[in-house]
């Protein structure tokens, strides 16, 4: 049975083995947070364009600028402005942040740094050449790759691609992730259960995820504990770029999934991981489509879901996979765990005189959705490491899009 990082890296070795050209799309710019280029984006021109000042205060010749010196203004400068001159020596122009710096003058002085009586500017400190000056092509000449393709676009990552005209990038489209729940007990979340029954919040939260992943969710309902329709339901979702199945995993005699899917000829990369919750995560290849069976407990769900399916979106959108975005807190109180698996317990992270310290929460195992609300983590606790004192620092995975 694999580790979590072997069963991963299982996954990652193997969606990349299967992942074939894909497809282009343009968007808006504005549209584009969260898309993976397609193409590198490349500096139209020198950045900044000019000698950029990045303070407030005076452009003057460096050689004029010694302590006490008294300079004779003649002229201002704001941002998009120009000053039709040169400065010359005993002279300064006043400038405002990201100005043009005037012909003849190589520095900046603060205006902190500066006494002002009319058009005398007396210096209260030296001022050096390219003091408070980005050179024109300091950050970026023309023609040079800024952005590559397979770059996942955030908001620098888009301000950047503005600056430099790409308004409409052309970026991978989204992988369509097919989604379906097993079980009798199952029912949508519009319906009013039976005594014996619950509503399908794991498909909800599983479309939840894949969303913030970047993928695009096609809803297969829920299939009954029946081979007909559950062959029926997964044959339909292998039509999309990966097939995503919660519960109907573990040994139970109405635990279906894993011979349905042996039956339609999937090769299975694993069928157990040392973990819990969800010890009985499935991964395989079905007709060239990567197949996840996550066990059905919400606790389960969202863990084998943020360590296994998260890489295979990331790659099934032309990127590379993100790293598990782990960082450690200091425990907040101690922790004996009995079993020898890696467990991921639903956690809380707080701050606490500029740290992170984190808690896990009570909870009644990996059905217990109400404690997995409660928590912002999971805080990680490896089978080498079964008990802990308080003020110990330990792992902990981030819930996504909470931290």
């Amino acid at each position: 049975m694999p580790s979590f990082e072997e069963a991963r890296e299982k996954v990652i070795a193997t969606v990349r083995a299967l992942r074939a050209p894909l497809e282009v799309e343009t968007v808006e710019l504005t549209r584009a947070c969260g898309r993976v280029l397609a193409q590198p984006v490349v500096a139209d021109r020198d950045y900044p364009p000019f000698d950029r000042s990045i303070r407030d205060g005076f452009a003057l010749r460096s050689d004029d600028a010694v302590l006490g010196a008294t300079l004779r203004c003649v002229g201002e400068i704001k941002a998009g402005g120009d000053f039709h001159g040169t400065v010359a020596p005993g002279e300064c122009v006043q400038i405002m942040t990201g100005a043009a710096v005037p012909k003849g003058a190589d520095a900046v002085v603060m205006i902190e740094q500066v006494s002002i009586d009319g058009d005398r500017v007396m210096l209260s400190r030296a001022v050096t050449r390219g003091q408070s000056i980005v050179a024109r092509g300091k950050e970026a000449r023309a023609g040079q790759q800024l952005l590559s393709s397979g770059t996942r676009l955030g908001y620098a990552e888009m301000a950047l691609a503005g600056q430099v005209g790409v308004h409409h990038p052309n970026v991978f489209k989204r992988p369509r992730a097919a989604i379906l729940s097993t079980g009798d007990e199952v029912v949508d979340v519009s319906a009013t259960p039976g005594p014996l029954q619950v509503r399908n919040g794991n498909s909800v939260a599983i479309e939840a995820l894949a969303g913030l992943t970047g993928a695009e969710s096609d809803s297969l309902g829920n299939a009954p504990d029946e081979k007909t329709e559950l062959r029926r339901r997964i044959e339909r979702g292998l039509k999309a770029n990966l097939l995503i199945i919660s519960g109907g995993v573990s040994m139970g005699k109405y635990d279906l999934v894993e011979l349905v899917l042996g039956e339609l000829g999937t090769k299975f990369v694993f069928d157990s991981v040392a973990i819990r919750p969800g010890r009985p995560a499935v991964f395989g290849v079905c007709g060239g489509k990567p197949v996840f069976g996550l066990p059905g407990n919400p606790v389960s769900t969202m863990v084998t879901f943020e360590l296994f399916v998260v890489p295979a979106i990331d790659l099934l959108s032309g990127a590379e996979p993100r790293p598990l975005p782990i960082f450690r807190a200091r425990l907040a109180h101690a922790l004996n765990e009995r079993s020898e698996l890696t467990h991921f317990l639903p956690a809380r992270v707080r701050t606490v005189q500029g740290s992170p310290e984190v808690s896990a929460l009570p909870w009644q195992g990996s059905g217990d959705i109400v404690a997995l609300a409660e928590s912002n983590a999971f805080l990680v606790v490896s089978p080498d490491k079964l008990n802990w004192e308080a003020g110990e620092m330990a792992l902990v995975i981030p819930r996504r899009g909470l931290l």
